[in-house]
């Protein structure tokens, strides 16, 4: 069952990426927090990632604006580097409650506090009509690249507020997709060498078939995704993802998984 629903996560979740406000990011890692602990999760997203993202590059990197990359992307990596540090850090702190529930004991994690807090907000930009609607100025671009940065680097969430900067840019469809891309690739990079603390200390003989299933799932998404973006409207799935992010959200921070 775990790599059945790992491999459609990743095979779906890679091909709404494309044209969405949401990223692979946002939808595989709960579902990894739900079989693994939250720190191996991230990481294991990072890596999916990251592999997808370098993937995506050969079939629409092409038509990036570099100029907008660079105000947007140069200023992402330093603040990815703050949040996925922070990410560390947090998973040193003592737990902030633990409890009992159903003869087993819970611990509430700062780790999972936080990034149920991020999966709350997150969700709440796909599923409410007026925050899908927000954007910003092209002039706040570099601010938008260490707001993604930062989320990008602490829980891997970056998709949705990318978009909502990157939008009022005047780029083609085309363009828009390219230029994310490449953004995505320059906050991946410095996050996992911050994630390398938890890559060292990973059992890969017990995460291998996950990540090797999630990331040849997520070329195939790539590749079906690429013929589909001038067809595809995703509002109905976009509602789903958010009541699922919520749903996890509460169970993370909860400390039920």
């Amino acid at each position: 069952m775990l790599y059945l629903v790992i491999g459609i996560v990743s095979l779906v979740a890679s091909g709404l990426t494309l044209f969405s406000g949401f990223g692979l990011g946002t939808i595989l890692m709960p579902v990894f927090a739900v079989f693994f602990p939250v720190e191996a999760a991230i990481a294991l997203t990072a890596l999916v990632h990251f592999a997808n993202n370098i993937f995506k590059l050969f079939f629409v990197g092409r038509p990036a604006d570099w100029p907008v990359v660079l105000r947007f992307g140069l200023p992402a990596i330093a603040a990815a580097v703050a949040g996925a540090y922070l990410l560390v850090r947090s998973q040193q702190l003592p737990p902030v409650a633990v409890y009992e529930l159903m003869g087993r004991t819970h611990e509430i994690l700062w780790i999972k506090v936080i990034v149920a807090g991020l999966m709350v907000v997150f969700a709440s930009l796909e599923v409410v009509s007026g925050l899908q609607k927000v954007q910003f100025e092209k002039k706040y671009l570099p601010w938008g690249g260490l707001l993604s940065g930062f989320f990008g680097g602490l829980s891997g969430h970056q998709g949705a507020l990318r978009s909502a900067f990157l939008i009022k840019c005047g780029l083609s469809k085309e363009s828009f997709i390219a230029t994310g891309v490449v953004i995505a690739c320059l906050i991946d990079l410095p996050r996992l060498a911050v994630y390398s603390v938890y890559l060292r200390q990973m059992d890969f003989n017990r995460y291998g078939p996950a990540l090797v299933l999630a990331g040849l799932a997520a070329f195939l998404g790539v590749y079906a995704g690429s013929r589909l973006v001038p067809k595809v409207t995703v509002r109905t799935i976009q509602n789903i993802v958010g009541g699922m992010l919520l749903a996890i959200a509460v169970l993370l921070g909860t400390g039920i998984i």
